[in-house]
């Protein structure tokens, strides 16, 4: 602790232990825990560095007129202190913690019944239980039925709190496994961290028996009790070691098989979540083996589809139970469509009363989806265990689709009485075709693709189909393309109804349905570039769509009234045209168009989303060009101005993805000169929380253009193109963001073009010509003031005569012409890196604005109609 804080701390404790009334910021007590506890994980004793604390927690405690809220800080606080051994020995010395963990003195108060109190005793507790003699403490304080009362308060926190802190007594304190046996990961105790015995066999037992007690709820308003005891027992069964397990096993194996038996809806999923913890500590245990055999089992359906779905969530490798789970969640499956999804033997135990199930829509709609969202691991079984070929289930999942669709009225018996439940429901449609999606990797998937395709295009024809189905339609679309190597299935209808629905969707009333269909467009051409460099003969924009009428349905849209339409269109155009740059090809006739409207909407559309994607347009255009090219004059005119409206925009986002082209034509420039550093982002700073960049990376697709005329000229070039404006008009940018990232490239360049070495004097003179010129009002006027001040202080040693064309920079003058490299060196850039590089925290959120703010709030508080305004995080 700093010595100013160490000053300040005695004030605010006579705040917090005087006022009897909460500060106007309600996390100030949070940040002070959160400081302390800092300083405490830190290795510091917070009793020595502040023996005032232990003054304010016996001040609060028995001033009847303390705030709630500072009562449980108090508590909170207490705890924490007392978490080592020699400081629990200290306050148990001043009787503290008696007096602040006596549950009569706050039941007699009254002050019990206040959550923030209730909420405050168990985490200043749990904060306390670290050591052995805290546990002594707390089981001779007979804590350990208050605790087990608070696991059933009305307060959910409070519950969870009570159920956190049970765990954290067994878990923590049960006794270290011999090396080699399978347990919780806890720390290490020596001799001295050992628990008596005795304390933790009495907590074992009390524990333990109030486990076995309300698991089975007595009447039905104790099921909220019921299922608070099962997260705890699933919580202590994950991670107890063998001891303890097999105690708690032993203790409760009676009234877990009385709470499968009762079969209570509202507890199956926690009661699979004891068992899998069970299964999953203790390997073949028969009891466990039977209450998962009899949760396998229920005769109610949809606890049943739940169970087996809880069962493979978590990965069992039990063949028995596996195979069983499977056949569960395949039967609706089955009885839907009509599909033999069962083997030969199609008849199930349970087939009726779910039959009966599906009849109800609601239920039939919840179950459906359930197993839906199974499906693509049920393929994935190994084939002793599924009772079907994997194609059998696309099939079932394309059969399903159609029939949500009206499209497919169900032959098999019983199933035309369920079928329409699901008919026209966006929620089985959406949960089919995310399943679909998924299905691609399945053995034999691939053999229905051509239904798979007919199905989807069905879909996105379907004009009574929402958009958010639309949207997943086209995923499922793109997903089955990227996995496909032969498009002969590909009829001309097939691909003549592609073409008609695209053309209809992307002129939709509903903008959502455009903004799929565009990125559609988009991601298709990025799939199908990404096959053919795997197949060179496949062709597979040729084989969906047929021809070139991508580019001018996408050109249409950057007209588009909506603006996510009009950044999906010109995303979708960046990916459209990719692999034309990167060939090389003749800049065709609506290039020059497309890049006009794409500057135009960078300078005059009022919404970001379209600005920042015409900014990342011209990022993929020159990251993947191959220059020479007929199409490179048109790139490096219109990058100029790019840079030269990017670096303006109100948009931070936009003068980021700015800053990353200039990024690139440094990189054009210098990648062949020693010094220059590539990417260069990354290595001068650690990236911070508010240095926020595109998480794109973009490399430049082949430049092999020497450096023979040297670096000056090269600056020259930079300079030309408006990259070391963009820079300087960065570096004093309001947003951080923009600022840090502007502040690392100049580094670089400095570092560059003007290293400070005596073996790159030469070099450096020469570079001196290279000058730019800044506008003498704006970021221009920003940077010459700099410069300036750094002159002044230099005056009187060096020559003036650089400071005279400076103070040409006046207000109202035009502009002025600098030497880069001058001023990169006058330009602080270090100093300015290290302060761009700390959160604004570093002074607003420190422990010394946070006391400051205490003690202010507390001067103020007496004074009605002021303001009292806190830093707050």
């Amino acid at each position: 602790m700093d010595r100013e804080c160490a000053l300040l701390l005695p004030g605010v404790c006579a705040v917090l232990s005087g006022s009897g009334s909460s500060l106007p910021d309600d996390t100030s007590l949070e940040k002070l825990l959160d400081w302390f506890t800092g300083i405490t994980e830190a290795g510091g004793s917070l009793l020595e560095a502040c023996p005032c604390l232990l003054k304010l927690i016996s001040t609060v405690v028995h001033n009847a007129a303390s705030d709630p809220g500072v009562l449980s800080f108090a508590l909170r606080l207490t705890g924490l202190l007392a978490a080592t051994e020699e400081s629990f020995e200290t306050i148990q010395e001043h009787s503290v913690l008696n007096e602040v963990f006596n549950l009569q003195h706050w039941q007699e108060a009254g002050l019990w019944e206040d959550p923030c109190l209730r909420i405050g005793w168990i985490q200043g507790l749990r904060s306390m239980l670290q050591h052995p003699k805290a546990l002594s403490f707390f089981v001779q304080s007979e804590f350990i039925d208050p605790l087990l009362q608070l696991q059933t308060d009305t307060s959910l926190f409070i519950a969870a709190a009570a159920n956190q802190m049970l765990a954290h007594i067994l878990l923590f304190f049960q006794p270290v496994p011999p090396a080699g046996c399978k347990g919780v990961d806890t720390k290490e105790k020596d001799d001295g961290m050992t628990p008596s015995s005795t304390d933790y066999t009495a907590v074992v037992k009390s524990i333990s028996g109030y486990l076995k007690e309300s698991l089975v709820p007595k009447e039905s308003k104790n099921v909220r009790q019921s299922l608070q005891t099962l997260k705890l027992l699933a919580l202590l069964l994950a991670q107890a070691g063998p001891p303890l397990r097999d105690k708690l096993l032993q203790t409760v194996g009676d009234s877990l098989e009385e709470l499968v038996t009762a079969g209570s809806s509202e507890l199956t999923l926690p009661l699979m979540d004891v068992i899998l913890s069970a299964c999953s500590s203790s390997g073949t245990d028969e009891r466990i083996t039977r209450l998962l055999s009899s949760m396998l089992n229920i005769n109610k359906p949809a606890d049943l589809i739940h169970a087996a779905a809880a069962f493979l969530r978590r990965g069992q490798h039990d063949t028995v139970h596996t195979a069983r789970a499977v056949r569960i969640l395949l039967l609706p499956l089955d009885i839907m469509t009509g599909q033999t999804l069962l083997g030969t033997i199609s008849t199930d135990e349970h087939q009726f009363s779910v039959v009966e199930q599906l009849k109800s829509k609601s239920s039939c709609i919840s179950i459906i989806c359930v197993c839906l969202s199974n499906t693509p691991q049920i393929t994935l079984t190994p084939p002793d265990v599924l009772p079907c070929l994997p194609v059998s289930i696309v099939t079932a999942v394309l059969s399903l689709l159609k029939i949500c669709s009206g499209n497919s009225p169900s032959s098999s018996t019983g199933c035309s009485e369920v079928s329409r439940n699901v008919i026209g429901s966006g929620k089985v449609q959406k949960c089919a075709l995310e399943a679909l999606t998924t299905l691609t990797s399945s053995p034999g998937a691939k053999e229905r693709i051509s239904e798979v395709f007919t199905v989807l295009i069905q879909y996105l024809e379907n004009p009574d189909s929402d958009p958010t189905v639309l949207h997943k339609s086209y995923q499922a679309l793109l997903k089955w393309t990227s996995v496909c190597t032969d498009f002969s299935f590909i009829t001309d209808q097939l691909r003549h109804d592609l073409v008609e629905v695209v053309k209809k969707r992307v002129c939709d009333m509903r903008w959502e349905v455009k903004d799929s269909t565009v990125e559609f467009l988009g991601h298709l051409a990025g799939v199908c570039d990404s096959i053919k460099a795997a197949a060179e003969e496949c062709d597979a924009s040729e084989a969906l769509l047929g021809g070139c009428f991508t580019t001018p349905l996408l050109r249409e849209a950057l007209q588009d009234s909506e603006s996510y339409v009009r950044a999906s269109a010109i995303s979708a155009l960046a990916k459209t045209l990719t692999h034309r740059w990167q060939q090389g090809a003749t800049l065709t006739e609506e290039e020059p168009e497309i890049v006009s409207r794409l500057l135009e909407i960078l300078s005059q559309d009022s919404e970001g989303f379209p600005r920042r994607a015409v900014v990342q347009y011209f990022i993929s255009w020159y990251s993947s060009h191959s220059p020479p090219s007929s199409s490179s004059s048109l790139l490096m005119q219109s990058v100029r101005s790019v840079l030269s409206q990017g670096r303006a925009d109100l948009d931070w986002e936009v003068k980021v993805h700015t800053l990353v082209l200039a990024e690139l034509l440094l990189d054009e420039a210098f990648s062949g000169h020693p010094g220059y550093k590539k990417g260069s982002d990354s290595h001068h700073a650690p990236p911070h929380a508010y240095g926020v960049v595109s998480e794109q990376a973009y490399t430049l697709h082949t430049h092999t253009a020497t450096h023979t005329e040297g670096a000056e000229s090269d600056l020259a070039v930079v300079v030309e193109q408006g990259v070391v404006s963009v820079l300087l008009s960065g570096l004093v940018d309001c947003d951080r963001p923009v600022a840090l990232k502007a502040c690392r490239l100049l580094i670089t360049l400095r570092e560059t073009v003007c290293p400070l070495s005596l073996g790159a004097l030469d070099a450096s003179a020469a570079m001196a010509t290279v000058s730019c010129e800044l506008p003498g009002c704006g970021w221009g006027r920003e940077i010459i003031k700099i410069l300036k001040m750094k002159k002044s202080d230099q005056a009187k040693e060096e020559d003036i005569a650089d400071q005279r064309g400076l103070n040409g920079a006046e207000e109202g003058a035009d502009s002025v012409c600098v030497s880069v490299c001058e001023a990169l060196r006058s330009l602080g850039l270090d100093e300015r890196m290290e302060v761009l590089t700390q959160s604004s925290d570093h002074i607003h959120n420190s422990p010394l604005s946070l006391l400051q703010d205490i003690l202010t709030a507390s001067a103020t508080h007496t004074k009605p109609g002021e303001e009292v305004i806190v830093d707050c995080y």
